[in-house]
């Protein structure tokens, strides 16, 4: 399975969880919870799409 294949439809969405991705490894420090909500404000990300992060990630 490839990497396209993981990732979620809409463009913003795939965006934010390369970048969640990227940053729990670069501030392990940091909580998933914390992460998300810096996503979906950096992303302007719909409630939709919030509530996907929310469920895949916490």
């Amino acid at each position: 399975m490839s990497t396209e294949e993981l990732l979620p439809e809409g463009e913003k969405l795939r965006k934010a969880v390369r970048w969640f991705s990227e940053m729990i490894k670069e501030h392990p420090e940091k909580s998933r919870k914390e992460l998300i909500l810096e996503a979906e404000i950096k992303f302007d990300l719909s409630p939709k799409e919030c509530e996907f992060l929310n469920k895949k990630f916490l």
